[in-house]
């Protein structure tokens, strides 16, 4: 694991990746929060070994309808930092591996699923 990326050092990178959305996309994003955390906790059914680098948690834009909105708590993008670093060799890989799990995330958002994502290249 890449010790030597400290966790602020990792919340730029995160914030970094966030800046690189293109600008027409995050003006489409709505009710949506940011978090970095250390460890992805497997849900009751997973593998108590899965590592995931990336978790959004909320409604799709594309699953919203008429009665969504007022008092809605906001949609959450989880980055998880410890599996990222292990994920990677050096502090480039970290910096594309967090520009990746953004926007894969980010798409989520969108109402994209991981098989057009993989489709895409993002996955």
């Amino acid at each position: 694991m890449l010790s030597e990326i400290s966790d602020d050092e990792f919340e730029q990178l995160v914030e970094q990746a966030i800046d690189a959305i293109p600008e027409a996309a995050f003006a489409m994003m709505d009710n949506v929060i940011f978090f970095i955390e250390d460890e992805y906790t497997p849900q009751p059914g997973e593998p108590e070994n899965l590592e995931i680098l990336g978790l959004y948690e909320g409604v799709a834009l594309t699953e919203r309808d008429s009665d969504w909105g007022f008092g809605a708590l906001p949609d959450q993008i989880t980055i998880f930092k410890n599996p990222t670093l292990r994920a990677c060799e050096t502090r480039e890989e970290v910096v594309r591996e967090i520009g990746i799990t953004v926007m894969h995330e980010v798409a989520h958002h969108f109402g994209i699923d991981d098989e057009k994502l993989h489709d895409l290249g993002w996955a």
